[in-house]
């Protein structure tokens, strides 16, 4: 059986064994490469050896090179940002990069337990041999420490604030008190934690300033450029329509640049040229919003269509996105259509399917 999303690791392998091939600066305890090989991995380049790299974030590089600087310290990695930016993409990458896997992973929701971050017990061997070290199940954190890899946690805003708090202790001593045992667990050369957090929806609770200062925080912004968000969706377009199996199709950089243009545009507040002043919608309107529309185009253009994907593909799922359940932000929409889409040369066959799928 084909797996829907194959591992990242095994996804790259060729790259990985690459980069450690030509590697020959020194590395951290425990990692797989050098920060120098870090960074060529997540940023992409060509090797000595001519081996291209493929860049895996496309966006701020000092950002990614503070990133990286941050988790060769002691100091846990905070990366922040709006939906979309890359956040779980690029710890799942550094992960990868630097701990050879990224399944030590902690997904943060408002109902995480706290033995999600500290430990739990195998209940047969406990009544049958009471507390010991071979009865505890460890959490992926705990697993980090004994191994000195890197451990996630995703949307750590989310985590109750009882269960955050169980990481002072481990983030500030590297050390786990374990007190059935009467004794501690401590970390591992290599061991260091990459959270990541929303700055739209800030989620359940909010870090303490305790927590905060364990942490050093990058923010990752949203691209600067158009040209930078276009290749973005391109090149996960493609990256996922090969896992996804969807026939290949003719070139359909044009339409995710319009998915692009708009959403820049209706996110920004006005058009990219400067000239037209718009209504922003409350949406984020993504990068990762619009891979999701370009991708549902492509599977409607290959199942119900002749294989080309069409203006009408995307449309649908375009409108969905940018208008939801808001009564303004449908406003907005409509405005930017009489006063920007309308006007644009090129843009008239995308201006009625819009229309059309508006009223529906």
């Amino acid at each position: 059986m084909v797996r829907v999303r194959p591992s990242l690791e095994s996804q790259f392998a060729e790259e990985l064994a690459a980069l450690a091939e030509v590697d020959e600066r020194p590395c951290p305890p425990q990692w797989r490469l050098s920060p120098w090989a870090v960074r060529t991995y997540i940023l992409g380049g060509t090797l000595e050896n001519g081996v291209e790299i493929t860049p895996k974030y496309i966006g701020c590089e000092r950002a990614v090179e503070i990133a990286i600087a941050t988790l060769v310290t002691d100091r846990a990695l905070l990366l922040l940002g709006v939906p979309g930016t890359g956040k779980s993409w690029l710890s799942e990458h550094l992960s990868i990069a630097i701990s050879g896997h990224s399944h030590l992973l902690v997904q943060g929701t408002a109902g995480t337990p706290e033995e999600a971050i500290r430990y739990s017990w195998n209940y047969a061997k406990l009544l049958a041999e009471g507390f010991s070290a071979e009865a505890i199940v460890p959490s992926p954190v705990l697993r980090a420490m004994d191994e000195g890899a890197i451990v996630r946690i995703e949307e750590l805003t989310r985590l109750p604030t009882d269960v955050q708090d169980s990481l002072l202790t481990i983030l500030s001593e590297k050390r786990l008190p374990i007190p059935e045992l009467r004794g501690d667990r401590f970390a591992n050369q290599g061991f260091n934690l990459i959270a990541t957090a929303n700055q739209k929806d800030r989620g359940v609770n909010d870090l303490s300033s305790a927590l905060q200062r364990r942490f050093n925080r990058v923010v990752l912004p949203l691209p600067a450029t158009l040209e930078m968000e276009v290749e973005i969706v391109r090149r996960r377009v493609e990256a996922l329509g090969e896992s996804l199996a969807l026939p290949e199709e003719t070139p359909i950089l044009e339409e995710i640049r319009r998915v692009v243009t708009v959403f820049r545009e209706l996110r920004q507040g006005f058009t990219e040229d400067g000239q037209v002043k718009l209504k922003s919608v409350q949406g984020v309107l993504s990068p990762a919003d619009a891979i999701s529309v370009v991708n549902q185009g492509l599977a409607l253009a290959a199942h119900f269509g002749d294989g080309r994907l069409r203006v009408g593909d995307v449309v649908s799922g375009m409108v969905a996105v940018i208008v939801g359940e808001s009564s303004q932000d449908a406003i907005a929409w409509e405005e930017y259509l009489e006063t920007v889409v309308k006007q644009r040369r090129g843009w008239q066959e995308f201006y009625e399917e819009c229309l059309e799928r508006s009223g529906d």
